[in-house]
């Protein structure tokens, strides 16, 4: 790794996504084979390079110093889901039969919302992670907005 290729902005700042892991080297493959990432550190912590972003990822632990009274570990099977990735892509049927031919189970093929296509599938800790392509948002159509 050379210290250009590693999220460490020289100003400003940079975004970033912490996954906590069971395995690292599982999700290290999930993450770099389907999705597409680029592996920047193996380990400790490990980092990607994920289209325009970077995903972090180690395993759980308890508190630290700098994190007292907070315990870092996966999510636990099913639902509630808190969070989840989003990634926005041009063409998602591509994407779909790409990832799911590296692997990929999806939840359902992507659905037509009016204002995008997307469509849902699981990481190996059971990350939930959105695909989807914008469509009618790009004409002034946009998501419908939530019951009341």
């Amino acid at each position: 790794m050379s210290v250009q290729e590693f999220p460490a902005p020289s100003e400003g700042m940079l975004l970033t996504h912490f996954l906590t892991v069971s395995d690292v080297s599982r999700s290290r493959a999930f993450y770099r084979d389907v999705v597409g990432g680029r592996v920047v550190l193996e380990e400790n912590p490990c980092t990607l390079s994920v289209a325009n972003s970077w995903l972090i990822m180690n395993p759980g632990g308890g508190p630290t110093p700098d994190k007292p009274e907070t315990t870092l570990r996966p999510p636990a099977d099913g639902d509630p889901v808190s969070c989840f990735l989003n990634i926005r892509v041009a063409d998602i049927w591509a994407v779909y039969r790409d990832w799911s031919e590296r692997g990929a189970e999806f939840l359902t093929p992507p659905v037509d919302r009016g204002a995008e296509l997307r469509c849902y599938l699981r990481d190996p800790d059971g990350y939930l992670i959105e695909v989807g392509q914008a469509t009618g948002m790009l004409r002034g159509r946009f998501a419908d907005p939530p019951p009341t």
